[in-house]
């Protein structure tokens, strides 16, 4: 495995959404091999929803997606477990997601994400590896 790069981890990770009048939304990645491929599980104080995607080639593509309360100006944790093909979000302690997806088996690196004029604090991301 290369330095940097995980298979099954567990990421997680204290966000604040701020502000942002096109998106507040804030997430992790995983599985990350180039800016077109990865995975996302994201939330977002707009939609007030939680959301896992696959980006392939650029596309992002979400598959599973559950409505709940994501508080402005207010500290969340998300955590997130990668088993293999199978994906587990928290959010603030609850499970939110479960879902399955094989479009990338390998290692790969694993990062934060905001999208568009998102303003997100962070804090505390913790990477343990399986």
């Amino acid at each position: 495995m290369k330095e940097g790069a995980y298979k099954d981890v567990t990421l997680s990770v204290r966000a604040k959404p701020i502000s942002g009048d096109v998106d507040q939304g804030f997430g992790l990645v995983w599985r990350y091999q180039d800016a077109n491929n990865y995975y996302i599980t994201r939330c977002n104080a707009d939609e007030d929803n939680c959301t896992i995607y696959h980006t392939v080639k650029g596309s992002r593509r979400a598959f599973q997606n559950k409505s709940i309360k994501v508080a402005t100006n207010m500290w969340h944790t998300v955590k997130m477990e990668a088993k293999g093909d199978h994906f587990t979000v928290w959010f603030d302690g609850t499970k939110v997601l479960d879902a399955k997806d094989d479009t990338f088996k390998g290692a790969g690196k694993v990062g934060l994400w905001t999208k568009a004029d998102s303003v997100i604090a962070f804090d505390d991301f913790t990477i343990e590896v399986r």
